[in-house]
């Protein structure tokens, strides 16, 4: 399966060399300054979520869409998907 990770950092001035480090670890690859893609056959993007959150803080925003399905979970967005 192949994930779009998106994240806002809302904080200016805060060091996420942690998040760039943990999503390479993970075998992520950047396409935007903020957002990233995965191939990962064994996850959710629930798990990928909260993988994520671990690395921002909490008043940022993060997005995790499976490519494949209609798969996705969310943190602190602006507009809940669901409602519109």
């Amino acid at each position: 399966m192949k994930y779009l990770i998106s994240y806002d950092l809302l904080k200016p001035g805060q060091n996420y060399d942690n998040l760039v480090k943990a999503l390479t670890q993970l075998g992520a690859n950047r396409i935007l300054l903020s957002q990233w893609i995965i191939r990962h056959n064994s996850t959710s993007s629930a798990t990928l979520r909260d993988y994520v959150r671990q690395h921002v803080d909490a008043n940022d925003r993060v997005l995790v869409n499976c490519l494949d399905t209609a798969d996705w979970a969310g943190w602190n967005l602006m507009v809940d998907p669901n409602k519109m």
